[in-house]
């Protein structure tokens, strides 16, 4: 039996009376690649936001690698080995793909010695590489300003990378892409899942068909059903509470 890297039991997040999460008990294990879909409102952003901290739960408790981690604040558990991807892309634009890795990678987070020192060489491989895998080698000293929107969204995933957290928490990454883009992002997913535990929360339902293994639909703040692809997209209750309105 795999061990878990990430469970919720019972987590209630109550604002102003309104639960935003409903006793949401929900498991992934070490190694794997889950989906997160809902409608709006269904409590995606508030559920990232517990696990890294930036929401307290009224109610239950968020383990990681079976560590509680309530009341630590964000940083803390950003160390711990929990790295997010926010829905727009967070990076240097003025910085050049390879110097946005560097920055990421380098163990003193600081801009100075990373921009005017001189990276190791086991470094300058480990970004080397990085940039294979997501596709930027031959723009890698460009400034990151003219990449394409997809181009951005695969150099933030590999700033999160960099970091070398255990859980990659990544926030509708295909949202305004092209096919193409999406189709790009899906296989960079599925590659880092090779060696990565990753929770990814998307709408686009072509994009969870390329990249899904198991999926979990949440539905006004708990998990409404979980499976396959094809389980849920035939689930009653989801067509009737999220699938089916994307079709009207």
């Amino acid at each position: 039996m795999n061990a878990k890297i990430l469970e919720t039991e019972n987590v209630t997040v109550s604002f102003d009376g309104f639960k935003a999460l409903n006793q949401l008990n929900f498991s992934m294990d070490l190694g794997e690649l889950r989906v997160v879909i809902g409608p709006n409102g269904a409590g995606k952003t508030t559920f990232l936001d517990v696990i890294t901290g930036k929401v307290q739960p009224t109610v239950g408790r968020v383990l990681f690698k079976g560590k509680n981690l309530r009341s630590l604040p964000e940083h803390q558990i950003a160390r711990l080995g929990i790295g997010r991807k926010f829905q727009t892309p967070r990076i240097y634009l003025n910085l050049t793909p390879r110097e946005n890795l560097e920055i990421t990678s380098n163990r003193n987070k600081n801009a100075f010695s990373t921009l005017f020192g001189r990276p190791h060489a086991a470094e300058k491989n480990s970004i080397k590489g990085l940039l294979e895998t997501i596709g930027l080698s031959l723009k890698a000293d460009i400034p990151s300003k003219l990449l394409s929107h997809g181009e951005k969204q695969r150099l933030e995933i590999g700033m999160l990378v960099a970091q070398s957290p255990d859980l990659l928490l990544v926030d509708e990454p295909v949202a305004g892409l092209t096919d193409e883009e999406t189709y790009n992002i899906g296989e960079l997913l599925l590659a880092l899942a090779q060696s990565h535990s990753i929770l990814v929360i998307e709408h686009d339902m072509e994009f969870v068909r390329q990249i899904a293994r198991k999926v979990t639909v949440l539905h006004e703040g708990s998990v409404l059903c979980e499976g396959s692809f094809e389980e849920v997209q035939n689930d009653s209750r989801v067509i009737e509470v999220y699938l089916g309105k994307q079709q009207d």
